[in-house]
């Protein structure tokens, strides 16, 4: 079971937000909209935006926190469990806050990460070998893994990093913009809008 994190297990992305709040002349948006296009990919776009907000330990780890959890997160982890799935967040993000909320969530994630002596973000779960090779974090990598070990993949996200592994997952819940792509490119997939529909689908 792979979890996507912005905007999936929180209920606005959490990117986003910091640079809504700490970059506020907007110059991440062109960046951002580079990447919609398809004209970089997100670990480009990821260190771009990156290096528009201030590496301030304190000071972004404070303004993520105002970013909430989807109000079924805990519930849904603690249902899949008890149902027996391996339950991972995968997220390409800027990674601390997802590892933070992981943490104390008890759930493993892949995803990004910060150097905070260097203020430098970087890309552990990277995959060279993917075809595309363009991705901070590599969502296709861990259910291509799943699925070698004989598991059933179930995937759900939101947004467009989500798309590749949308494409391998065996069951696929998307929303707002993965769902959208979804539907146009005809990919199979359960629609939902929050958490709370995901657990009903999986642990009732």
């Amino acid at each position: 079971m792979f979890l996507d994190f912005d905007g999936t297990m929180t209920l606005i992305d959490s990117g986003v937000h910091l640079l809504e709040r700490l970059n506020p002349d907007g110059a991440w948006v062109a960046v951002d909209e580079l990447y919609g296009a398809g004209a970089i990919g997100s670990r480009e776009c990821l260190s771009r935006e990156w290096e528009l907000l201030p590496h301030d330990e304190v000071v972004l780890r404070g303004v993520a926190r105002d970013v909430e959890l989807d109000p079924d997160a805990e519930r849904l982890v603690a249902g899949l469990r008890a149902g027996g799935a391996e339950v991972t967040v995968v997220s390409d993000g800027f990674g601390f806050y997802a590892e933070e909320v992981c943490g104390r969530l008890g759930v493993p994630v892949l995803t990004n990460a910060v150097d905070w002596s260097t203020g430098t973000l970087e890309f552990p779960n990277l995959d060279r070998c993917c075809p595309c090779s363009s991705c901070g974090t590599c969502k296709q990598a861990p259910i291509k893994d799943a699925r070698r070990r004989g598991r059933t993949t179930v995937f759900v996200g939101d947004g467009i990093s989500d798309r590749k592994a949308a494409l391998l997952t065996d069951v696929l819940f998307a929303k707002d913009r993965l769902a959208e792509w979804c539907e146009f490119s005809g990919v199979d997939h359960v629609p939902f809008d929050t958490l709370a529909d995901v657990y009903d689908a999986l642990c009732r």
